[in-house]
């Protein structure tokens, strides 16, 4: 909900406009991201901390995790100096690559707490403390881009492209993590790439025609069609009949006018 809600929040307490095709692109990015959602399989139950690091240790999951990071200083030290003020999508890639792992943490440190109270020793567990820090650093990196990015751009803006960013991040970790692609059937591989592309067109709509003033007032304006320009004639030396909408008597003389 937090998709449409900020949009409808940013324009009546700060004043930022959210058009028509903005409205139907946060529409569809929700549609999309319920529908890749829908479609994603289940977790595999992960009930300890030892089962946990197994999963973390994982070659393909370090490889995806150094992809993440390489991508992460990429546009922090890199990308964000250079575009960050110009791009809505350099702060908010930021924000969505760092979800990943605060998702991930938070998916741990859950694990960790049931432990706890379970009367597990997860305090002596190294895992449970490089959570907390993972945890605590990401978060503060994804509020502190966060904020840079609504201090630059629309509201309305940023927090769908965000929404979807980071959706698709997060639900891409975690089949890679719980390798849940191997679950999944021909139906839910088609219903998630569905609604991926579905989150693709919501944000074009809502990133590309974000300028134009289309509402539902004035969308018969905007798409009729324009009245064709009068024929400009070039030729100086034009003869044209004074009066063509009266016919002339046979026995009297046509006038006729040379403009030069």
């Amino acid at each position: 909900f937090s998709v449409p809600c900020s949009a409808i929040l940013s324009s009546y307490l700060l004043g930022e406009r959210l058009n028509l095709l903005g409205k139907l692109g946060c529409l569809l990015s929700l549609v999309g991201s319920t529908v890749m959602v829908i479609h994603a399989p289940e977790d595999e139950e992960v009930t300890t901390l030892e089962e946990m690091t197994s999963k973390l240790k994982e070659p393909g999951f370090l490889a995806y995790a150094a992809i993440l990071l390489a991508l992460c200083f990429l546009l922090i030290f890199y990308l964000a100096p250079r575009y960050g003020q110009s791009n809505i999508l350099i702060y908010l890639a930021i924000c969505s690559v760092i979800g990943a792992f605060s998702v991930s943490s938070v998916k741990g440190l859950g694990i960790a707490i049931k432990g706890f109270f379970a009367g597990q020793p997860v305090l002596q567990n190294p895992l449970t403390w490089i959570l907390v820090i993972t945890l605590v650093a990401s978060i503060t990196t994804q509020i502190n881009y966060l904020n840079k990015a609504l201090d630059i751009f629309n509201t309305s803006l940023v927090f769908p492209i965000y929404y979807v960013l980071f959706t698709t991040i997060v639900i891409t970790t975690s089949i890679i993590l719980f390798k849940e692609w191997v679950t999944m059937t021909v139906v839910d591989i088609i219903g998630t790439v569905c609604g991926f592309l579905t989150i693709i067109l919501g944000v074009f709509l809502l990133h590309a025609f974000k300028d134009m003033d289309v509402s539902f007032g004035n969308l018969p304006q905007v798409l009729q069609n324009e009245e064709p320009a009068p024929v400009t004639r070039d030729d100086k030396n034009i003869l044209i009949e004074v009066d063509n909408s009266s016919i002339a008597p046979e026995d009297k003389p046509k006038v006729f006018m040379l403009c030069t």
